[in-house]
């Protein structure tokens, strides 16, 4: 073989693993881009859930103190019932 020929083979040997080794390291990179988004999602979900549970809880301590605590007008309970004269 010649010396030219060995030097094209060589080239486009390096060339042809540099870009396999490019590819490779690059979908491994969008496979962790593609599970960090995966667990955000999953976070976000859980954070959501979360959220609405204490909402929920909110509401129903809302309704429970509603129910025992009952809150009057003052001017309406005032004129249905005078001060008794002295």
């Amino acid at each position: 073989m010649s010396r030219a020929a060995k030097l094209t083979l060589g080239a486009t040997s390096l060339f042809a693993a540099t870009t396999i080794l490019l590819v490779h390291f690059q979908q491994k990179a969008e496979q962790a881009a593609m599970h960090d988004g995966v667990i955000r999602d999953l976070e976000q979900q859980r954070v959501k859930r979360e959220r609405q549970l204490d909402f929920d809880m909110q509401r129903e301590l809302e309704a429970e103190y509603k129910r025992h605590q009952t809150v009057h007008n003052s001017t309406s309970e005032a004129d249905a019932n005078p001060p008794a004269p002295r």
